[in-house]
């Protein structure tokens, strides 16, 4: 926590700042966060998934089993505290591994396969804050559970791709992987142990480590990036079940139009993936390129616990979601202001113009109440400052004749309104200005 300090009655008072790594979202960019809060329910609408709200919190163990003993995630990144119960709980640091507990909890499976979910929330993981890399960050995520077909990876491929065109992001490039089956990996960790062996003095610890505890980590490394260009490819070890799924997953792209690019060394940074993987990037963000990850986890609700199910999700990260609409100037995150400022002078003028703010908001109007005791002038000035629309006044004349004066903030033209005909006066006027 960092400290500033103020004077109050001669005293200085520290004063308590956010936690690094987190934000305040408020005026200057709340706007991008309703457009794109707007477009996860029309895209997850879109394709018939169903909102699932999961706790911010689970059990320890979770994601230890579930995103991997070994992950830079669970090793270095995960909040994890002792509760007043002596129990290990942690921050959410990623959603599937918390959609996959829920699914085996609540018996999804007895709806019929397959189910598709979707969420959108925070999540938490103790890294060196940077551009669109907070320790609080916002992820929406969709997963498809009960389905092995190439179709459902498909499905999910598309429903991120057409969430990005929906936001007119269309600077994003996807690429896609198949890193096999724990079947078909073991002669790949081989060949990947054997190749980095005469390398591993000159790498980094992590790599180090990772060489005996999870050697497809060394794939993911940015330290020793430029070793990974010699390594073996794990599609030269693919089963011919794993290569016939990764080829039917190329053909329905293919007929779809979607253009990708196979990355041969794409493992994703978790260890409950199987088969596809895949990225969508984007150049425009720097080194920290990537919007969406995801792929298939076969073996995740069975390694927490359930029967064995296949499964496929992706996860988006709205922090560079929005980072991106910045850089390409859209428009979306211009926030709407009120449409109706409500100015009073008075007592008996506030009681109306409550009234008059209560009809407007019945009639589906923005409406802004001036509770501030202060002049017309400055009244009139933060009803432009807010962006209001229309500016009702109400004083002495307005109450003893029974009209409203309605202002057009525009152009300052000026007109008085019976009071019985003031919201379809207002609702009209909007209409004309809009």
């Amino acid at each position: 926590m960092e400290r500033s300090y103020s004077e109050d009655g001669g005293m200085l008072k520290a004063m308590i700042t956010r936690i690094k790594g987190t934000q305040d979202i408020s005026y200057e960019d709340i706007g991008y966060w309703h457009y794109v809060e707007e477009a996860i329910r029309n895209i997850s609408h879109k394709y018939a998934f169903t909102e699932i709200r999961t706790p911010i919190f689970e059990a320890t163990e979770l994601f230890q089993r579930g995103v991997g003993e070994s992950t830079d995630v669970v090793q270095k990144e995960m909040y994890t505290f002792e509760d007043k119960g002596g129990r290990s709980i942690t921050l959410r640091p990623e959603g599937t591994a918390s959609v996959a507990r829920a699914f085996i909890e609540n018996s999804f499976v007895n709806l019929g396969s397959p189910i598709k979910l979707f969420y959108n929330g925070p999540m938490f993981r103790y890294e060196k804050p940077q551009a669109g890399r907070l320790r609080q960050f916002h992820q929406f995520g969709a997963e498809i559970l009960g389905s092995e077909s190439p179709l459902a990876d498909f499905e999910i491929i598309e429903m991120a791709y057409s969430f990005l065109k929906e936001l007119r992001l269309n600077k994003a490039k996807l690429f896609i992987n198949s890193i096999g089956c724990p079947k078909c990996r073991e002669d790949y960790k081989t060949a990947l142990k054997k190749y980095y062996s005469d390398k591993l003095p000159e790498m980094c610890s992590d790599c180090q480590r990772r060489y005996e505890t999870n050697v497809l980590r060394l794939l993911d490394c940015k330290v020793d990036r430029e070793r990974v260009a010699g390594a073996p490819s794990i599609l030269d070890y693919l089963d011919v079940d794993c290569r016939s799924h990764f080829e039917e997953l190329q053909w329905y792209l293919d007929k779809a139009g979607i253009q990708y690019e196979v990355d041969r060394f794409m493992v994703r940074g978790l260890d409950y993936y199987s088969r596809t993987a895949f990225e969508v990037r984007s150049s425009s963000l720097g080194s920290q390129d990537q919007l969406v990850g995801g792929g298939r986890y076969d073996g995740l609700i069975e390694y927490i616990g359930g029967k064995s199910c296949p499964a496929v999700g992706f996860a988006i990260g709205l922090e560079r979601i929005i980072m991106l609409l910045k850089s390409e100037n859209s428009k979306a995150g211009i926030p709407r202001g009120s449409e109706v400022a409500v100015l009073t002078f008075g007592r008996e003028e506030s009681v109306k113009g409550f009234d008059y703010a209560r009809r407007l908001r019945k009639a589906g109007v923005s409406t802004y109440v001036d509770v501030m005791e202060r002049n017309m002038r400055n009244k009139m000035k933060h009803a432009a400052r807010i962006g209001a629309k229309i500016s009702l006044i109400i004083g002495k004349e307005e109450i003893e004749r029974d009209i409203v004066t309605v202002r057009v903030m525009s152009d300052g033209s000026q007109f008085q309104v019976d009071s019985d005909y003031m919201v379809d006066y207002v609702v009209d006027k909007l209409r004309d200005i809009t």
